[in-house]
């Protein structure tokens, strides 16, 4: 049969085959990770799907404490070998962090796994680390300085390839310098083991880190995470906030282990709720035409969060790096930012999808 005999159905058929796909609408974003320990992996899942998306390509990113750490595997291995890169270095240094941790001093109990209370709190090991916090200083009871998580990077991060200059994506690590106060953002060619490790220096439990003669604490004490460098450095408007301390509880904390929890989320939010209050600030002026010079940005929020899980955990579950309960806090980081792709995604670009007044003033 020949091309004039050819059903015209089928002929249809054939020149449609022939055309090249059309091609696929991408988004770029910022991320802003906040840290929260052990709850990092909750972040480790939001990435990891993520990365499945070709759909998404990321412009910068801005993080502090266990989002820094996340942050930096994730670009390290993004350098290395594009998407698979990162999502093969995060899931190699959660494994890792797990591992250090697996002779036991943190571990929960097997009743903990049975009834699935995954909050440490009444745990030996763990009522004998909060003493000890509290009477001493991490200059006595740590006079060595050992920090297992300074291995678990060297091993998960080649820092001089992080630093090229041809990285695509730019990072913003936040640390809180202690004599100053003051907040001190790495960039990349600033990033090495020592300003991750600041970014995520709990006072209470290691000593300051040291870099270039300054000494820093955790991040999250002045910008948990800070959206400043995103807003000022990078070209996409949309900032997607990866939240892992609650905002809101519903409950009024009454023991002291439920305030000590509130006054930590409280007070690594703080940092956060003021930028978003100076954004929407910024944002009503534009919509009211106050402002038309084109000299203030209009920036989309977004946010992905899990607060019915994250509620139901406790501060001392920050320090639980039992591979079931990372992979529980990774999967569910997965369902979150599945939910939000699938509702939000056509979005971007266009509109925030967070009710900034709402969620945060």
């Amino acid at each position: 049969m020949d091309a004039s005999q050819t059903p015209p159905s089928l002929r249809h058929d054939t020149a449609q085959s022939s055309r090249p796909a059309p091609p696929m609408e991408q988004k770029v974003i910022n991320l802003a990770l906040q840290g929260g320990g052990a709850h990092g992996a909750f972040t480790w899942g939001v990435l990891d799907r993520l990365l499945d998306d070709p759909r998404i390509a990321i412009d910068g990113i801005s993080a502090s404490s266990a989002g820094a750490m996340n942050a930096a595997v994730m670009t390290y291995g993004w350098a290395a070998d594009g998407r698979s890169g990162a999502k093969h270095a995060l899931a190699d240094f959660w494994h890792r962090v797990s591992d250090t941790a697996s002779m036991g001093l943190l571990q929960p109990s097997w009743f903990d796994r049975a009834i699935g209370n995954h909050s440490l709190s009444w745990s030996p090991a763990f009522l004998l680390l909060d003493l000890v916090t509290r009477l001493f200083s991490p200059y006595q009871f740590n006079p060595l300085n050992h920090n297992p998580v300074r291995d678990v990077l060297i091993a998960s991060i080649d820092f001089e390839v992080l630093r090229k200059s041809d990285c695509t994506i730019k990072l913003f690590l936040s640390a809180t310098n202690v004599r100053t106060g003051k907040v001190k953002i790495f960039e990349n060619e600033e990033v090495s083991v020592d300003s991750v490790l600041a970014s995520a220096c709990l006072p209470y439990m290691f000593q300051a880190v040291e870099v270039d003669g300054e000494h820093y604490w955790d991040g999250g004490y002045m910008g948990n995470p800070a959206l400043f460098p995103l807003i000022y450095h990078c070209n996409s408007p949309d900032i997607v906030i990866v939240h892992i301390n609650p905002i809101q509880r519903a409950e009024l904390p009454q023991t002291a282990s439920e305030i000590l929890n509130r006054i930590n989320e409280i007070s690594f939010n703080s940092s956060l709720m003021r930028e978003m209050r100076a954004i929407n600030f910024v944002t009503r002026l534009i919509d009211e035409k106050r402002v038309t010079d084109g000299s203030l940005r209009r920036m989309l929020i977004h946010s992905i969060s899990a607060d019915d899980q994250m509620t139901k955990l406790s501060t001392a579950s920050k320090l639980n790096v039992d591979w079931n309960f990372l992979t529980f806090l990774r999967d569910t980081g997965r369902r979150a930012a599945e939910t939000w792709i699938e509702v939000n995604f056509d979005r971007l670009g266009r509109e925030s999808t967070a009710d900034i007044q709402k969620q945060y003033m």
